[in-house]
């Protein structure tokens, strides 16, 4: 039983996913991608090579200045459009279709499920932001939402809820969208687990051509930039908390340490495959975290309860004001937050999309939705009601750095400084820095196994030394931009990742349509499984 319509069927194409690869030192990749992909990333390496790394930043800041000022309303609406096409599938009849057919069954249990798209999706961003970005917009910092009162009752509302609304739905509906399309063309059509697959419905055999390498060429390397950003940023946040607490020195030996480590056990992770390797720190990762988690909470009881339900409010209140570009007053904070934030998660949905689209195989639509959007929002809801809330709740009172400073003098310690007004913040602080490391070893395994899938092909079986080879090159990307010019240029990297952001935006609203293209294809027929439909 072939995918078909009056105008494409998947049957018609001689397509063999790796018929373009080649195979050289045990490797097995596809030729024009993973050559594209690894030819592009040097150039923009020796590029940034050759400019001082303070004109870079400025030329490419200016960039990206100019795309989310201009292009506001396309990733605001691009992110109201897809958690709009997410509702509308959850409680459609195309809800009750199962990713690789009627009689598939899970791969994996709902805990280690949710455990593993949770530590890929964002769960080391909670880490950094937890308490900083609250705290900023609680006390003005680079602007307040809707150009709300800081220091008030009402800031705090609006603190709260603007932070759940730039973790909740709309990012995870960014997110949910990608894994789904890809999931479903994978499982359901037997095509190759590659971002050019989901748009056969509307290019048909041209995916296998040309314009499926553009799309796959830009797919991997706004994957590739977004995760060497992320380990870039987050060594450095780990080197101040291990330089906060032990009294060492922030040295950029010491940052680019840190990243040596993280590499080496990604590389171990790796070797031992999904279940001995990101399943395990996945499951990991959520149990020190709801630990971490806990302990907040016990220690701040009556404010906790408090800041969940001023955080719920706020956010439900605010969701869609929050949600809109025109008649806004506050356009710097607009730009500089939302408008960034839906273009990280756009830069970051193919990442995610795929290596949550590898561990959902048997999950129905609707549930796949369903816990993707709500069980992550009420997590990170939680998780930023708590820290958030303890850290607004300590500038108010004057307790600690943060009560000192009446708001952010760092962000990458912001967090250490609110533990350090607890009698055991040391230990708490050693537990933060551990789960910062364990969380960024399985970004980096999951984004190996993602890069490595793409430039493959869209093979979901590959030698593992080509993800040990990814492994590398994203972390020495980063090590080497740190080298170059600090965060400075980890931020250039960041930015440029952004600039790119702004035609994926477009893709995933294609690549959504041609989702509910495919689906519709699937009513009034029995569902079969994948290798059925091949």
């Amino acid at each position: 039983m072939g995918f078909k319509s009056k105008k494409y069927s998947i049957d018609s194409t001689d397509y063999q996913v790796g018929q373009d690869n080649i195979s050289k030192w045990g490797m097995d990749v596809h030729n024009t991608v993973f050559v594209a992909s690894l030819g592009l990333s040097i150039l923009f390496i020796v590029t940034l090579l050759a400019l001082p790394p303070a004109d870079a930043k400025a030329a490419i800041d200016s960039i990206k200045g100019a795309a989310l000022s201009n292009f506001d309303f396309l990733f605001m609406w691009g992110a109201n459009i897809l958690l709009f096409f997410a509702i509308v599938l959850a409680f459609s009849p195309l809800g009750k279709i199962r990713l690789g057919g009627e009689h598939t069954t899970p791969d994996y249990s709902i805990t280690s499920w949710i455990a593993m798209l949770f530590a890929a999706g964002m769960g080391i961003g909670l880490i950094f932001w937890g308490v900083a970005e609250p705290t900023a917009f609680f006390t003005n910092w680079f602007g307040t939402p809707l150009n709300v009162e800081p220091y008030t009752e009402a800031g705090r509302e609006l603190a709260l809820g603007a932070t759940i609304f730039h973790w909740g739905l709309h990012a995870w509906a960014i997110y949910g969208m990608t894994a789904l399309s890809l999931a479903y063309f994978v499982y359901n059509k037997g095509l190759p687990l590659s971002m050019r697959s989901v748009f056969y419905p509307l290019l048909g055999d041209r995916v296998w051509g040309k314009a499926g390498d553009v799309i796959d060429v830009l797919t991997v390397l706004v994957t590739l930039f977004g995760l060497a950003t992320s380990l870039g940023l987050g060594g450095a946040q780990a080197a101040s908390g291990i330089s906060h607490v032990f009294g060492m020195e922030n040295t950029l030996y010491l940052q680019q340490s840190i990243i040596v480590l993280i590499m080496g056990l990604a590389i171990v992770s790796v070797m031992r495959g999904m279940d001995g390797g990101v399943k395990f720190l996945s499951n990991l990762n959520m149990i020190i975290a709801f630990v971490f988690l806990g302990l907040i909470a016990v220690l701040n009881f009556t404010t906790v309860l408090d800041s969940l339900v001023t955080a719920v409010t706020g956010y439900v209140k605010n969701i869609l004001p929050l949600s809109q570009t025109s008649g806004r007053d506050d356009t710097t904070w607009l730009h500089g937050w939302t408008v960034f934030y839906w273009a990280w998660w756009v830069a970051y949905a193919p990442l995610f999309g795929m290596f949550v689209a590898r561990i959902s195989k048997g999950r129905t639509v609707r549930e796949f939705i369903l816990c993707v959007l709500l069980i992550p929002t009420l997590v990170t809801t939680a998780w930023m009601s708590i820290f958030g809330g303890v850290a607004i709740q300590q500038v108010i009172d004057k307790v600690g750095q943060l009560g000192l400073d009446q708001g952010i003098a760092d962000v990458s310690l912001s967090l250490f400084y609110m533990l350090d007004a607890y009698p055991f913040g040391n230990f708490l602080s050693i537990i933060a820095v551990v789960l910062i490391i364990v969380f960024f070893v399985t970004t980096l395994d999951s984004g190996s196994i993602v890069v490595d899938g793409m430039t493959a092909g869209g093979k979901l079986d590959v030698p593992v030394k080509q993800k040990v080879v990814w492994a590398v090159i994203s972390g020495s990307i980063a090590m080497l931009m740190l080298w170059i010019g600090g965060t400075e240029s980890i931020q250039t990297l960041q930015s440029i990742t952004i600039i790119a952001a702004l035609p994926f935006t477009i893709i995933l609203l294609f690549g959504s349509v041609s989702l509910i293209r495919g689906l519709l294809t699937e009513v009034d027929k029995p569902q079969v499984s994948a290798n059925q439909i091949k």
